[in-house]
């Protein structure tokens, strides 16, 4: 997979009615059919992963899950199992770097597609900017090279990465949820058994109001967006 980078000059930066209007960036969609897309960042880790995983079968859901490049190298038959499974993989950079300029960002990004190209043969198309932080030379790099920017709904931000308790990881995702949210988890970065605790309260609990898990590319498609690739028309 070739990468190519623009340098363009910002005068402002875009706000999120420009970004989803073009199609370069989902937080989340509407709709009124009952999908929703959990998300998974920073994995996979040996322990916590698979555990996800198997909740995710318990319950029939689909996840997407964001993968740092260095972690898949490490792990690559949790990969394997999370595409064999039919979850979606997409990148999460390399090493996590929260300040990077547009050289180690692009680097992050190739080093990453091809290790997970290595590991089950296609290329991420999907790409969740680290800390959820963005601007336009970011999402101009991202969509330069054929990637979907993913962000998340931000009431369902269930910041696990703190450990708040289970109930109230539960309580975030339940009191918010809607047709079209996608929700924020984490695999990987620390202790996680309370997300895999929450996840067994929460699917149940979703599939009986009638919800379905879907990937991120699904819930895209559903809506019917698409990105440009037009560079000419890029952040203008």
């Amino acid at each position: 997979m070739f990468f190519s980078i623009a340098y363009v000059s910002f005068a402002t930066e875009k706000d999120r009615p420009y970004y989803e209007d073009k199609g370069y960036v989902l937080w989340d969609i509407k709709t009124t059919e009952k999908v929703i897309a959990l998300t998974f960042d920073d994995g996979p880790h040996a322990t916590y992963t698979p555990q996800i995983l198997d909740v995710l079968d318990k319950y029939d859901a689909k996840a997407t899950f964001f993968v740092i490049g260095e972690h898949a190298k490490k792990f690559p038959a949790i990969i394997l199992r999370e595409k064999d499974e039919g979850h979606e993989i997409a990148n999460h950079t390399y090493t996590h770097p929260y300040s990077k300029t547009v050289e180690v960002l692009e680097n992050e990004l190739i080093k990453t597609n091809e290790v997970i190209y290595d590991i089950i043969g296609t290329y991420p198309t999907l790409y969740r900017p680290v800390g959820g932080s963005y601007n336009d030379r970011i999402i101009n790099i991202a969509v330069e090279n054929g990637f979907k920017v993913v962000m998340w709904s931000w009431h369902q931000d269930t910041k696990d990465w703190q450990r708040p308790g289970v109930n109230k990881i539960v309580t975030t995702v339940l009191s918010g949820a809607k047709p079209g949210d996608v929700v924020l988890f984490h695999d990987a970065g620390g202790d996680r058994s309370q997300t895999v605790q929450a996840l067994e309260e929460i699917l149940p609990a979703l599939k009986k109001q009638g919800y379905e898990f879907v990937t991120i590319s699904e819930l895209w498609n559903s809506n019917g967006s698409q990105v440009s690739n037009q560079k000419d028309d890029l952040l203008k």
